[in-house]
């Protein structure tokens, strides 16, 4: 199931972007069943055809960090506005959360659905707790999400489920990484995509923490000798996507050699996580990640090469559509042409026509929906 799908009982349901700045989605339903976003862990159990549309939200804007702070109160999953249509069909909700479960220093009485409606925050606990999700049956819908609340006085450090983000920035005489310790947050983890994206960071893969992680607690960035990092020090908090995230920086000079990166709890010393990267698995990303200014020249010496290979481009058009590069209508008239070539062609000369911020986000997309082709002219255009 791709990232923007629900998955169903007969297959996956397509999750429309209807604005992209209010991270604002809609979904038919078209049956009866359960339907679940392995993205985000939200699911819905409903019991007909039903129209879905959610919208993301900052924690910041409604929930008081002071009220956070006196009341105890732990931000446990993201935080969104639901409505449907037609009313009265779902019968079950369900809403992420990051807290570790099981784990028997969390005690899930704690758990609180919070909904920001006019009179203020209402709280209704959830009908049951499963390892990633609160579920609350015949559901009212507001602006909601998962709080967890702990009682005052008591020195628990609750478990959350974590995951480490690096991203690679390459530069000849100085490559650069950003390391993020965040909570398992898919949208969170989307927004960081995105921001990262707009300087050109290429994510590398990693593995998670193998054990979950101690919300609040502190810990340490160290990596091989030689490098510079700014700030050693992360707290594992949350916050909301809109947010800006805190991470670290490491400045690993030419990269001739590989490197090591350590995560290590501050408080016990103890190793939570660790990374092996060397520079030949850098050398593909340095190949998809030309300096932004050279972009437009790239798309344009390369033009021909790309309008002869270019494959399937129905992904392609999605990410135009969802960035507004591309209206639907703009979208239709290259998938109706009779031939590839065609495609191709009217594709790249309407993009160019949109101008260098078009280019550029119609780059981004083949770099990730066409790596190989990329990589393959961009070493071209090195040599």
């Amino acid at each position: 199931c791709k990232s923007n799908q629900f998955l169903g009982p007969e297959g996956n349901v397509d999750i429309e972007l209807i604005d992209k700045n209010a991270n604002r989605y809609s979904v038919h339903f078209p049956m009866a069943g359960f339907y679940l976003w392995p993205a985000t862990h939200l699911g819905f159990l409903v019991t007909a055809a039903v129209t879905v549309r959610i919208a993301f939200d900052s924690w910041g804007q409604h929930l008081d960090l002071k009220l956070q702070h006196e009341e105890q109160w732990m931000v446990a999953g993201p935080l969104f506005e639901v409505s449907v249509e037609p009313e009265g069909v779902i019968t079950e909700i369900h809403l992420p959360h990051i807290i570790s479960l099981p784990a028997n220093e969390v005690d899930i009485s704690w758990f609180q659905v919070a909904h920001f409606k006019d009179e203020g925050m209402v709280l209704e606990p959830p009908a049951r707790v499963k390892p990633f999700c609160a579920v609350l049956e015949n559901p009212s819908f507001s602006l909601m999400g998962i709080l967890l609340r702990i009682a005052s006085g008591t020195s628990v450090s609750v478990p959350i489920t974590s995951t480490v983000l690096i991203y690679y920035h390459f530069h000849p005489e100085d490559s650069k990484f950003h390391l993020y310790l965040i909570p398992s947050d898919s949208l969170l983890r989307k927004a960081i995509d995105d921001e990262e994206a707009k300087f050109h960071g290429v994510r590398l893969q990693t593995s998670p923490p193998v054990d979950p992680l101690k919300f609040g607690s502190r810990y340490i960035v160290s990596s091989s000798p030689h490098l510079e990092i700014m700030p050693e020090e992360l707290k594992l908090s949350y916050r909301s996507p809109g947010e800006i995230q805190v991470f670290a920086k490491v400045y690993a000079g030419k990269m001739e050699e590989p490197i090591v990166l350590e995560v290590t709890d501050k408080r016990h010393k103890t190793l939570v996580w660790r990374t092996l990267v060397k520079p030949v698995d850098l050398k593909f990303h340095a190949a998809l990640v030309p300096p932004p200014f050279s972009v437009v020249a790239f798309m344009k010496e390369y033009r021909r090469q790309l309008q002869a290979r270019l494959g399937d481009l129905n992904g392609v058009l999605d990410d135009l559509q969802d960035s507004e590069v591309f209206t639907e209508e703009e979208k239709e008239l290259v998938q109706q042409l009779p031939t590839q070539q065609r495609k191709n062609e009217t594709l790249l000369r309407m993009v160019e026509k949109k101008g260098p911020q078009a280019l550029e986000i119609l780059f981004r997309s083949l770099n990730q929906r066409d790596p190989y082709l990329m990589s393959y002219l961009s070493q071209q255009s090195l040599q």
